[in-house]
This record gives structure tokens, C-alpha cells and sequence, in this order.
């Protein structure tokens, strides 16, 4: 797997890269990135870039302001992050891809489809459609996580670290996160990442689940069945309103991205390459 940096839409994106054969944009969740530190981690793709390089050629980027992406300015939109993959598309010079991304990772997928419909040529939203709902209970859990409670107008990174620190293994993946934040954009920058964080994935992004009838490319909603954000009745909604759209609901599976997700997810992928 090789690293590179590529100049657009205003900022310096850094993305991995593997494999070969049809391209596959692979867009990372929230709080990891596609630093190597991250396999094993049961919340990020690095664990499976093998396995998907076995079948596509892979581009993974760091989403504007986490990883290695800078980004100088305020708050990240989640047209911004949507515009930034039609921008690496074009700057690559990739002819429709395929698209793929996990929780939030899912939602600026899925958003790609809706603004960029032409770009992209099959779409798989991995446990990211609960945003598309004005009223989701996920808005209210991120002001709980990000916050502390569900009334929170703005990020408090002590309580993120507090509550990280209830277990031996939320205390390992919060110094995960601290230690890839920090090497890749400085000392302390994994505060100014949950404050950009609190913003985007604490109120709807402006779309609903109508506006997935905007999306031209075949789409595959995936989710576990134990999943906390995700409900398999929004993913059922979600479906129903695409023109092209399939379901998968993987068994005894919460909020992360286990080798049965990424199974179905080449299944889909390969039928529409």
C-alpha cells in the first residue's frame, strides 16, 4: 500500500492506495483514518484493504481536517467532505467509480450520489443512513458522546476523554485516535477534530431520505442488525426510496465492519464494476 498527496478543492488531499482494476473511492467513518495504526481496529477499513486490493483498485482518503488532510478553516459541511471526492475523482482523472464508505463515511457517499449523480458508478452505505432522517436519535446520542449530554451546543473534549476511559478498550481506541490526530496535524489537534466533529454530525446535513431519488448509480444500504444508530426501519426506508437500491441486513452485527460486511460489499461492488 502506497501514500500520496494530490492538490484540490482547495486542500492537500492524502489518501492510500492498493490493489487494481476498477477504482473503489473508500471513505473512512468518523474519529480513524487510514493510518496503519488503525488495523485491528473493528470501527475502520485498514484491517480490509487487503482483501478489497484483492478485487479493486483501492483510493482511501483522510476526510478534510482528520489523518493527514488539512484543513485551515472553521466548520466541515457535509457537502464540503461530498465535494472533496467529486474534486479527487476529476484529479485523478478516475472514470466512475465505485464509492464505499462506513458511518460517516456513508453519509458523504451517499451525498456524492446525490450532488455528483453522474460520477460515481455503484454506491455501498455502510451503516450511514441514519442522518437522513431530521429526526434520528443519532443526533441527540453525538451531542451525548461528543458533548456530554444531549442539549450540548458544542464539543467538550474532557468529557470525550472521560467517557473513553470507562473501559480498557474504549481507553485503547482513545488513544488511537489521540496519537493519529496529534503525529498527523499536531499537539492537541484531536480537541479541534471533535469540535469540527460536533458540528457535521450533530444536526442533519440538509438532506432527506427524498433526496436519494436523486441518486442514478446502484446502491446497496448495508447494516447490522444490533447496530445503535442505524435502525433497519430507516434502512428499509432508505431503500425503498432509491431507484436502484438493495438491502443487506448482516446478523448479530453492531456499529462496526466485520468480514461479513465486507463480503457483501464485493459482492455488490463486483456486479456493477
Amino acid at each position: 500500500m502506497k501514500t500520496s498527496l494530490v492538490r484540490t478543492n482547495g486542500i492537500d488531499i492524502h489518501y492510500a492506495e492498493a490493489g487494481a482494476g476498477r477504482s473503489l473511492i473508500l471513505l473512512h467513518g468518523g474519529v480513524v483514518s487510514t493510518n496503519p495504526i488503525w488495523a485491528g481496529s473493528p470501527f475502520a477499513y485498514v484491517s480490509h484493504m487487503t482483501a478489497l486490493a484483492e478485487h479493486f483498485h483501492v483510493i482511501a482518503p483522510d476526510t478534510r481536517g482528520g489523518g493527514r488532510t488539512v484543513h485551515s478553516g472553521g466548520t466541515i459541511t457535509f457537502d464540503q467532505l461530498a465535494d472533496d471526492v467529486s474534486a479527487l475523482i476529476v484529479a485523478l482523472g478516475l472514470e466512475q467509480p465505485l464509492i464505499c464508505g462506513f458511518s460517516e463515511g456513508g453519509v458523504t457517499a451517499t451525498i456524492v450520489g446525490i450532488r455528483h449523480p453522474s460520477s460515481v458508478r455503484a454506491i455501498v452505505n455502510d451503516a450511514g443512513y441514519d442522518m437522513f432522517d431530521p429526526r434520528a436519535p443519532t443526533f441527540g446520542m453525538m451531542r451525548r458522546l461528543f458533548g456530554g449530554n444531549p442539549e450540548s451546543t458544542r464539543a467538550d473534549p474532557d468529557v470525550v476523554e472521560r467517557y473513553f476511559s470507562s473501559s480498557a478498550d474504549m481507553r485503547a481506541t482513545f488513544e488511537l485516535f489521540r496519537t493519529d490526530q496529534d503525529s498527523a496535524q499536531g499537539a492537541g489537534h484531536w480537541r479541534t477534530y471533535l469540535g469540527r466533529a460536533f458540528d457535521r454530525t450533530t444536526r442533519s446535513p440538509g438532506y432527506t431520505f427524498d433526496d436519494l431519488r436523486a441518486i442514478t448509480a446502484p446502491t446497496l444500504v448495508l447494516v447490522g442488525d444490533r447496530d445503535p444508530f442505524c435502525s433497519i426501519e430507516d434502512g428499509a426506508t432508505a431503500y425503498r426510496m432509491l431507484l436502484h437500491g438493495a438491502l443487506s441486513v448482516l446478523p448479530d452485527v453492531g456499529h462496526r465492519i466485520p468480514r461479513s460486511a465486507i463480503d457483501a460489499t464485493i459482492e455488490f461492488l463486483r456486479r456493477h464494476a
